[in-house]
C-alpha cells in the first residue's frame, strides 16, 4: 500500500465580498487547485468569524485582495502555520500589520502588475492634454458649427513639449518608461533619485518649483505619506503656466484642492483628476462641470479585465512559494516609509 504527501500549501483566500468573482477566471481557479490545497468557494471576508477557524488554523498562505482585514497578532495567533501573504493588489499598508512584520512573515504586492494600467491611463491623458483634446471637445458641443480650429489650437501639439513627473514610484517609472517613443522632455521631480538614476531613466532631475514652472503637463505620482500632504499647494499652483494641465491618478490629499479650485474655475489651469479629496466630491462641487477638468471615479487601477492580469502575478507567486523560491516582488517593512 503506497502512502502519498502533498506537499502543496494551503491557501486561504481574504479579500471583500465579490472580489474573488472578479479577480479569478474559471482558469485560475483550475490552476489554484493545482498549486495549493484550498476551498476555492471559502473566501474570508472576516478573519474573527468562528466558521473560518479552521481554515486560518491550517493556511500556509494567506492570498489576499482589496477589502482584506487588518492580520492583526490575535488574528495571527490564530494562523500558527502562516508563512507567507501574496497580495493581489497594490499597496499592503492597510491589511498588513506591524505583528506581521515581528512574525517574520513574507510578504509580496502585485502592485507592479496594478500600475500598468494606471501608467497606460496617465500616458494617454498626457498625449491628449498636448493636443487640447478636452477644451476642444467642449468648445466644439458649443459651437456645433465651422470654426478655425488650426487658429484656436495653435499652441497644441506634442512635439517637444515638457512634461513634469513627481514621484518616481512603480508608475511614475512605467510612465517615464512609456513616453520614451514620444518627442517630449520629461523632468524629474524625486528626493531620493540621484543623477546618476535620472541618467538612466533618462529624465532632467528638478526641485518641485522648477518641474511646476517649465512643465506643460504635471503628473503626480508620489505616495500618500505625511511629508506628501498637499504638496502641490498654492506655490506649486502660482508657477504653473497658464493653460498647464494637471495630472493626479495617485492620491486627492497629494493636491491643495481649496487652493487649486480658483486656478480651475478661472480657466488658468486645466486638470485630469481621478482621485480628489474627499474621495468623492460634493454633489455641488464645479469639478463635476468645468470644461477644463476631466474627473474620472478612481479608475485608473486596475479593474475589468485587467483585475486578472493580478491574479495572474498572484498565482505566479504563489507556484514560486511551492517551488521554495524567493518571491520575485517582496514587500519589506522598510519600503513602506517611501511607498504608498
Amino acid at each position: 500500500m503506497h502512502h502519498t504527501t502533498d506537499n502543496r500549501p494551503s491557501v486561504l483566500l481574504v479579500m471583500g465580498p465579490d472580489i474573488a468573482d472578479r479577480l479569478f477566471t474559471d482558469a485560475h481557479r483550475a490552476r489554484l487547485a493545482t498549486l495549493a490545497r484550498t476551498d476555492p468557494g471559502l473566501v474570508a471576508h472576516d478573519l474573527d468569524s468562528p466558521t473560518l477557524a479552521p481554515a486560518l488554523a491550517t493556511a500556509d498562505v494567506l492570498l489576499t485582495c482589496w477589502g482584506a482585514p487588518p492580520l492583526t497578532a490575535e488574528v495571527l495567533d490564530r494562523a500558527p502555520r502562516l508563512r507567507a501573504v501574496i497580495h493581489a493588489a497594490g499597496s499592503v499598508k492597510h491589511h498588513i500589520t506591524d505583528a506581521c512584520w515581528r512574525r517574520g512573515l513574507t510578504v509580496t504586492s502585485a502592485a507592479a502588475a496594478n500600475a500598468l494600467p494606471v501608467a497606460e491611463y496617465t500616458l494617454a491623458t498626457i498625449l491628449l492634454a498636448g493636443k487640447r483634446v478636452l477644451p476642444a471637445a467642449h468648445r466644439y458641443r458649443e459651437l456645433r458649427a465651422g470654426h478655425d480650429w488650426r487658429r484656436e489650437l495653435d499652441d497644441a501639439g506634442n512635439y517637444g513639449r515638457t512634461v513634469g513627473i513627481v514621484g518616481a514610484s512603480r508608475i511614475g517609472r512605467r510612465v517615464i518608461e512609456l513616453l520614451r517613443p514620444f518627442d517630449l522632455t520629461v523632468l524629474l521631480h524625486d528626493p531620493y533619485v540621484t543623477a546618476a538614476e535620472a541618467e538612466a531613466l533618462g529624465v532632467r532631475l528638478a526641485s518641485l518649483d522648477t518641474l511646476c514652472a517649465r512643465s506643460s503637463v504635471v503628473s503626480v505620482h508620489a505616495p500618500q505619506l505625511p511629508a506628501t500632504y498637499r504638496m502641490i499647494g498654492p506655490r506649486q499652483l502660482d508657477l504653473m503656466r497658464p493653460g498647464t494641465t494637471l495630472i493626479n491618478t495617485s492620491r486627492g490629499s497629494l493636491l491643495d484642492e481649496p487652493a487649486l479650485l480658483p486656478h480651475l474655475t478661472s480657466g488658468r489651469l486645466h486638470a485630469v483628476l481621478d482621485v480628489t479629496d474627499p474621495e468623492l466630491p460634493p454633489a455641488d462641487s464645479p469639478l463635476y462641470d468645468l470644461p477644463n477638468v476631466l474627473l474620472t471615479p478612481h479608475v485608473a487601477g486596475s479593474l475589468g479585465n485587467e483585475l486578472h492580469r493580478m491574479a495572474d502575478w498572484a498565482l505566479d507567486e504563489l507556484e514560486r512559494f511551492g517551488r521554495g523560491e524567493r518571491f520575485a516582488d517582496p514587500v519589506r517593512a522598510s519600503d513602506l516609509a517611501r511607498s504608498a
